[in-house]
C-alpha cells in the first residue's frame, strides 16, 4: 500500500500509482502536453468512456488502469480514481509557472449542455448546480450515477486544489449530461494548463504565489 510518483524532468509528464486496501490505481502516463491519446480501464465502463472524452478534448495523453472492490459497489474505486487523477495533475503541473490558470468551456450535447469553469488557484472548491443534485437518482444499468460522478469530480477538484464550477443545462439523461460535463472539463483544463508566453516564468497570481 502507498503512493509512487515519478515526474519527467523539464516535462509536464508523470507516472503515478496509488494503492490502498480497497483500490489500486496506476497512471502509467499523464502528459499534460499530449495529443489526446488515452488507454483507460477502470472496471467501470461508463467512467472509462467519460475519462476518454476528458483526455481527448483536453489533449492530455492518459494511460490509466484501476481495480478495486467493485463487488461491494463502485463508490471506493470511483472516488479513489478522482483522488489519483487530482494528485497526478497537481504533481505534473509542478510550480504552475506560466500557466493561464483560469478558463471555462461550454459544450452542448443534443438537448443537454454543460458550462464548466476552472481556476487552478491552489484552493479547493466544487460548485455544481441544482440540476445535478436533483438528478442523483439517475443511473445506468451498470450502477453508475450522477451522485458517483459528483463524488469523483469532488475528489479530483480537492486533490488538484482547484475551483471547479459546473452548470448543467437543458434536458437529457445521465449520459448526455455527463458527456457534456466531461468534454467541457477537458477543454477548460486544456486552456487553464496552457503556458502563456506573456507570463513566462511567473506564477499566475498578483500575490506572486498560489
Amino acid at each position: 500500500m502507498g503512493i509512487f510518483c515519478k515526474r519527467e524532468p523539464s516535462e509536464r509528464k508523470i507516472s503515478y500509482e496509488r494503492k490502498s486496501k480497497e483500490t489500486e490505481i496506476i497512471v502509467e502516463v499523464l502528459n499534460i502536453d499530449g495529443t489526446g491519446k488515452s488507454d483507460i480501464s477502470t472496471s467501470i465502463g461508463f467512467l472509462d468512456h467519460m475519462l476518454t472524452l476528458f483526455a481527448y478534448h483536453g489533449y492530455f495523453d492518459l494511460t490509466l488502469k484501476a481495480a478495486g472492490d467493485t463487488q461491494v459497489d463502485n463508490h471506493h474505486l470511483n472516488e479513489d480514481i478522482g483522488i489519483a487523477l487530482g494528485e497526478a495533475f497537481k504533481k505534473a503541473l509542478g510550480s504552475c509557472k506560466g500557466i493561464r490558470r483560469i478558463a471555462s468551456a461550454i459544450v452542448p450535447m443534443d438537448m443537454a449542455g454543460a458550462v464548466v469553469s476552472v481556476d487552478l488557484a491552489n484552493r479547493a472548491a466544487l460548485r455544481i448546480n441544482a440540476k445535478l443534485a436533483a438528478s442523483s437518482a439517475i443511473k445506468d444499468e451498470e450502477g453508475y450515477s450522477m451522485e458517483l460522478a459528483k463524488d469523483m469530480l469532488e475528489s479530483f477538484a480537492k486533490k488538484l486544489s482547484m475551483n471547479l464550477h459546473i452548470e448543467i443545462t437543458g434536458e437529457g439523461d445521465m449520459h448526455h449530461y455527463l458527456e457534456a460535463v466531461f468534454k467541457a472539463l477537458g477543454i477548460a483544463m486544456d486552456k487553464a494548463t496552457r503556458i502563456d508566453p506573456r507570463r513566462k516564468d511567473e506564477v499566475p497570481s498578483s500575490k506572486g504565489i498560489l
